[in-house]
């Protein structure tokens, strides 16, 4: 089973950047397609960022599309997300999740009706964006 720890969260101001990093144990992870989601209070959970088991796809959210960029290291069991650009309106939890279904291009990180039986979650970490 896979167990997901994200880091890097914190506060900054308008403008900056974070890297948020996922990491994971388990020896399928790099069979794994893998996403980053956020959820601020009172909003619902939203998809940001997908990409493939072999990390030669990629999704970005219309939100944070051409600031933000996914990666992964399947040698050091890693995901990262590089936020640049940051506005208030980033503020959320950010969740690290990986879709439990091997060689997946990641689709079903992003269909509302699958995520959350295909999901394995990270606990999350705060991202605080200050005007």
């Amino acid at each position: 089973q896979v167990q997901l720890v994200e880091s890097g969260g914190g506060s900054v101001q308008t403008g900056g950047s974070l890297r948020l990093s996922c990491a994971a144990t388990g020896r399928t992870f790099g069979t794994y397609a893998m996403g980053w989601f956020r959820q601020a209070p009172g909003k619902e959970r939203e998809a940001i960022a997908v990409i493939s088991w072999a990390g030669d796809t990629t999704y970005y959210a219309d939100s944070v599309k051409g600031r933000f960029t996914i990666s992964r290291d399947n040698a050091k069991n890693t995901v990262h997300l590089q936020m640049n650009s940051l506005k208030p309106e980033d503020t959320a939890i950010y969740y690290c999740a990986a879709e439990r279904s091997p060689f997946s291009q990641g689709s079903r990180l992003l269909d509302p009706q699958k995520v959350d039986e295909s999901a394995i979650w990270g606990q999350g970490t705060q991202v605080t964006v200050s005007p």
